[in-house]
């Protein structure tokens, strides 16, 4: 359970790390797009290789079908509501053209609301992979800090565009970080004790959330700000992944 809390905290401190740095010197758009493209094939890879691989050893076709299609169905219906209130920003490190319809405290509060629920199946990943005997992979840990990392620069400039102090900025991704440790606990809670086609269910959901939530949001920010390179880079991420298991 204590790794479980540790590595939560440490994988949500990517968004914190990011904040930091982008406070502290300004990134160009295009550099974050590259971070967010090789992040977008690390998750990608560690979906395929570590939570569906395990989740086809586990369980049959049919838990594996309600656990991913279930989970990408679940997280399009809250990204579609955060979006509506302005969350679609959260990848974004400004507005540029498209203007928000809700005020700028109400976008502010959907980019916070929308990057926690980023956050929760990525950190549960964690919590599974304890529970499930596996420990703590290098490729698991490398693709959620490359995915937060660059979420957290690209958020906070536009956080801080809008209007919102540093100290109120410090304070969500402290809020985030809990938010990451928290799931990651849940993660091992829930499997801890389920039987093996429980943990083959979850795992699959957690699986479709991240895939759900890579296509609707980190590949179509990180190709328009980074061109047609990234799609080189998102395939790196996927070999690198490869490597680390």
């Amino acid at each position: 359970m204590e790794a479980a809390l540790l590595w939560g905290a440490i994988a949500g401190a990517a968004n914190l790390l990011g904040a930091i740095l982008v406070l502290l010197v300004p990134f160009p758009q295009r550099f974050i797009a590259y971070v967010m493209a090789l992040g977008t094939g690390a998750l990608i890879g560690v979906v395929s290789f570590e939570l569906l691989g395990k989740a086809l050893e586990l369980g049959g076709l049919e838990e594996i079908a309600l656990g991913f299609l279930g989970g990408a169905a679940i997280f399009t219906a809250f990204d579609a509501l955060i979006n509506r209130k302005g969350g679609r920003h959260r990848k974004r490190s400004g507005h540029g053209s498209e203007q928000p319809a809700s005020s700028e405290e109400g976008t502010g509060l959907a980019i916070f609301i929308g990057t926690v629920m980023d956050a929760i199946p990525e950190s549960a990943m964690i919590g599974l992979g304890i529970a499930q005997g596996g420990g703590v992979g290098i490729a698991l840990i490398t693709a959620i800090f490359l995915s937060n990392l660059p979420e957290g620069i690209s958020s906070t400039t536009g956080l801080k565009k809008s209007g919102y102090t540093t100290k109120k900025v410090m304070f969500m991704w402290i809020s985030v970080v809990i938010a990451s440790t928290l799931s990651s606990l849940f993660g091992f809670t829930l499997l801890d004790q389920a039987p093996e086609s429980m943990q083959a269910v979850i795992s699959s959901f957690a699986a479709g959330a991240i895939i759900a939530m890579i296509a609707s949001t980190m590949m179509p920010e990180a190709h328009e700000k980074g061109g047609p390179l990234v799609g080189l880079i998102t395939a790196i991420g996927i070999f690198i992944t490869l490597l680390l298991r």
